[in-house]
């Protein structure tokens, strides 16, 4: 696990950017996207660049359940704002917040990620140690599952919506298992909700109450963080 610690999320972005720019040229071909304000400065400078994403494949970590892909909240529509509409990759995948079938569509989703191994897996942290939608207590081999949002994450989301009854309280979300199984991992975080997290992520023990210390024992994982996410390590 190799920690980066940068002045702020621009040069976060520059650090990340740099390194998917190093795996595209030495053959990455589907990139694991999150979405949320944490990659917002990577996807910008992704957008900015000159690089040619027209070969490359993109599978997102998870989506709202009941929300339409075209809802301005979803995360479709996120990713289509702040990336594929100036970006277009190959393929893009998300899950279908609409599925009638939550079994069946876990199992579409975990084809998808059978089909298209992930070389590069961005990743944001919540306050809980939550990577993807995987609350506290999910399983270090979990696949793609349907999953209650906590208070916490409903109450951290709600800033996006006019009102927080609104926030979905389900997601679909690729499984820690999932996740793991990527070649490279970056994770970002910034700022001081974000340092307890870190710091349980790094040297607090591998638990399943911490999500994100599943990272402690996979082969290839950057983390990159602002000084008020590190002040804790």
């Amino acid at each position: 696990m190799k920690i980066i610690k940068v002045k702020d999320q621009f040069e976060g972005a520059t650090v990340a950017f740099d390194m998917i720019k190093d795996g595209m040229a030495n053959g990455s071909k589907t990139l694991g996207l999150a979405t949320g304000s944490t990659p917002e400065a990577l996807y910008k400078e992704m957008v900015e660049s000159d690089v040619d994403f027209s070969n490359m494949t993109s599978v997102n970590l998870d989506e709202y359940v009941g929300l339409k892909a075209d809802d301005p909240q979803s995360y479709h529509y996120f990713m289509k704002e702040h990336l594929f509409n100036e970006k277009p990759f190959k393929e893009t995948f998300l899950p279908n917040g609409m599925a009638k079938n939550a079994k069946e569509e876990c199992k579409r989703y975990d084809e998808i990620l059978e089909a298209h191994p992930i070389d590069i897996q961005i990743l944001g942290i919540g306050e809980n140690g939550h990577i993807g939608f995987n609350e506290p207590g999910s399983s270090f081999d979990g696949k793609t599952s349907e999953v209650n949002l906590t208070e916490s994450t409903i109450e951290a989301n709600s800033r996006n919506f006019s009102d927080i009854s609104e926030v979905p309280t389900k997601a679909y979300s690729m499984g820690i298992g999932s996740i793991m199984m990527a070649d490279k991992i970056i994770l970002l975080a910034y700022g001081p909700k974000k340092a307890q997290a870190i710091y349980e992520t790094v040297k607090g023990p591998v638990s399943e109450l911490v999500p994100a210390s599943a990272l402690q024992v996979h082969p290839d994982v950057t983390i990159i963080v602002d000084e008020e996410a590190a002040s804790k390590l």
